[in-house]
């Protein structure tokens, strides 16, 4: 469905004279320093797959996003997107896809949602049948019933973010692009998202290529993911996998009846005390959390515990150095 080889993007970035009139001078100066945000990336998404596109601020996911969706032209490579090529054919492509990206709406401001699913409506040349369908679908799925009267601008984020996901899926595409579309969202409208997601790639066998910094996210969507670095391919390969060999460290917080002094927990490292909670650091391959209570429970009486998986953050950080 996706296909990249040996992709490529520079940006020519010009260099800015300096001393008196250096700005009318750097527009006729013709120098420039040339940045390469995507670098020599190869990968492929296969039909109904929901992959995870991760990496650190700059490392090339938007830059690339934006070239699958014909946006930008690649400096070289290849890339087609469900056969076609994005950037030579960009209409024809805008018929396949969808794209939500972040915080950056493509609904209008001033007027109701339903509104803005009109125009969609007719931009994408939807026949009415399925225009009514998807609308019956995901209103109520996403919980808009109550603002699709409403102006965009009356709206919270949550709400914002739920509307642009539906208004990409109204004409049906077959491959969505999800950029960071759960950033500053609440809790209820990620569980939401989450399930909405879920059953639209399930229906439809749509083609998702997200990419996040929540780890919630790729729990709850992704089984594969994609790692990338400076434009570089860094990891492509299961979830799982990735948790287990570069995010071993996992917390135990438990809360004990009464405040307790210190006291060595084996398997475990004691990370912080606050009142009547401590927090252990165990490698989830050398102890598991039944091991550790069972040990700390025969010395102190238990009121509740949690376990902490790792951030994501931290397993891309542990990933980078151990590249």
């Amino acid at each position: 469905m996706i296909e990249i080889e040996h992709l490529t993007k520079e940006f020519r970035i010009p260099v800015r004279e300096k001393g008196k009139f250096a700005a009318v001078r750097s527009l006729f100066s013709g120098s420039y320093t040339v940045r390469r945000a995507v670098d020599d990336l190869s990968f492929q998404v296969a039909e109904g797959e929901i992959v995870g596109f991760i990496g650190k601020n700059g490392a090339g996911k938007s830059t690339t996003i934006k070239m699958l969706s014909g946006i930008l032209k690649p400096t070289s490579g290849h890339v087609t997107v469900n056969g076609i090529r994005p950037f030579e054919h960009r209409m024809e492509n805008a018929k396949q896809i969808g794209v939500v990206f972040g915080q950056k709406t493509q609904l209008w401001w001033d007027v109701p949602l339903i509104e803005s699913y009109r125009l969609l409506r007719e931009i994408y040349q939807i026949d009415p049948d399925t225009y009514r369908q998807n609308l019956d679908r995901y209103i109520p799925m996403l919980g808009l019933t109550d603002v699709l009267n409403q102006p965009v601008r009356q709206m919270s984020l949550g709400q914002r973010v739920k509307s642009d996901i539906a208004a990409a899926l109204l004409h049906n595409p077959k491959i969505l692009f999800l950029d960071e579309p759960t950033i500053g969202v609440d809790v209820v409208s990620k569980k939401y998202l989450h399930d909405f997601i879920v059953s639209v790639n399930r229906e439809k066998g749509t083609t998702i290529l997200l990419t996040t910094h929540d780890m919630a996210d790729m729990e709850k969507l992704c089984t594969r993911v994609v790692v990338i670095d400076d434009g570089h391919l860094m990891y492509d390969g299961n979830l799982d996998d990735m948790i287990r060999r570069f995010g071993s460290t996992r917390s135990l917080m438990v809360e004990f009846e009464r405040p307790i002094a210190n006291f060595p927990v084996p398997g475990a490292v004691l990370t912080r005390s606050e009142g009547n909670r401590k927090w252990y650091s165990f490698d989830r391959f050398e102890s598991t959390p039944m091991d550790l209570l069972g040990t700390i429970g025969k010395q102190h009486a238990i009121h509740d515990i949690e376990v902490i998986e790792p951030q994501l953050e931290m397993i891309v950080r542990n990933l980078y150095e151990k590249k």
